[in-house]
Order: C-alpha cells, then sequence, then structure tokens
C-alpha cells in the first residue's frame, strides 16, 4: 500500500538513494549509483535532504516520501523561495513505479500545503534532459519563465496558485 508522508530523519537515507539511483541514469548513465552518490556528496548536492527540518520544515516547507509498505520509494519537497514564491524541490520516483499517478499525488500534496501556507506562485527548476518531467508539469498548469537561478542546463517554471 502506498502512502505518502511527511520524511523522517531515519529515511534521510533512502530518500537520498532514492534521488541518486534515478538522477544517475539520466545525467551520468556511465557512472554507478554509488559512484554517483559520491559526487553528489563530494558536491554538496544532497545537503538539503541531510538537513530537511532546517531547509523545509522551518522554512514554510514540507519534504514527502512515498511509502510503498516499509520501502521508500519517492519524495517530493516544497520550500519557500519568497514571502508569497515557494519552490517545488526534490520529485523523485524510483523507474518502476512510473505511470501510476504517484507523482501526481505528491505534487497535489505539496501544492496543497502551498496554498495552505498562503503562497501565491509556486516555481520549480528542472533539466531540459527531463522531457518527460517537463511534460508533466506542463500538464499540472506550470510553464516556462526566465530562469530564477543561475544554471546552463535548467529549465524554470512556474505556476499561480488559485486560492
Amino acid at each position: 500500500m502506498m502512502n505518502i508522508l511527511p520524511i523522517q530523519p531515519h529515511q534521510i537515507e533512502d530518500a537520498k538513494y532514492v534521488i541518486t539511483a534515478v538522477a544517475q541514469r539520466i545525467f551520468m548513465p556511465e557512472k554507478t549509483v554509488q559512484d554517483f552518490y559520491q559526487i553528489l556528496e563530494e558536491e554538496g548536492e544532497l545537503l538539503d535532504v541531510d538537513n530537511f527540518q532546517q531547509e523545509y520544515s522551518e522554512n514554510r516547507g514540507l519534504f514527502l516520501v512515498v511509502m510503498d509498505g516499509s520501502r521508500l520509494v519517492g519524495t517530493g519537497a516544497i520550500k519557500k523561495l519568497e514571502e508569497q514564491t515557494a519552490e517545488l524541490k526534490r520529485l523523485w520516483l524510483l523507474e518502476e513505479y512510473h505511470g501510476q499517478r504517484i507523482g501526481y499525488q505528491v505534487v497535489t500534496c505539496l501544492l496543497d500545503f502551498a496554498r495552505a501556507h498562503s503562497y501565491k506562485k509556486v516555481r520549480l527548476q528542472t533539466s531540459q534532459r527531463q522531457r518527460r518531467a517537463i511534460e508533466f508539469y506542463t500538464q499540472l498548469g506550470f510553464y516556462e519563465i526566465p530562469s530564477y537561478r543561475d544554471s546552463m542546463d535548467n529549465v524554470s517554471m512556474e505556476m499561480k496558485l488559485e486560492t
């Protein structure tokens, strides 16, 4: 049975593994998941997960995990970017769970959280390589905007929230 729940400290390593396992196939398929994990750790790319309470919970945000029984299979998070703008982050789901509307359920929970916390807009960045993600976000109502962060490969998107 699938459950979408706030992350707990003992789930940090599993969440980082899911993020790494999915991202490795997209960004560095020539590396092993473990090698890619080491690269991400060395570059500090997963520090927000290590510090989820400070980065999300204490920043008008929420970090969710998707559980299939006792197995962590996905993540999704949202946090304050600006006073009335939230940022959608860390939406990752193991490939064998794609196409089951789980990502949609996670995003729905996060958008409901954003509305309840008085955000007017939600932004996100994804890689140009993630065509499937861009399609998914577009279907949800996100549209492309000029980049709000320095990055060569990223696509920035936004959605206005209706209250």
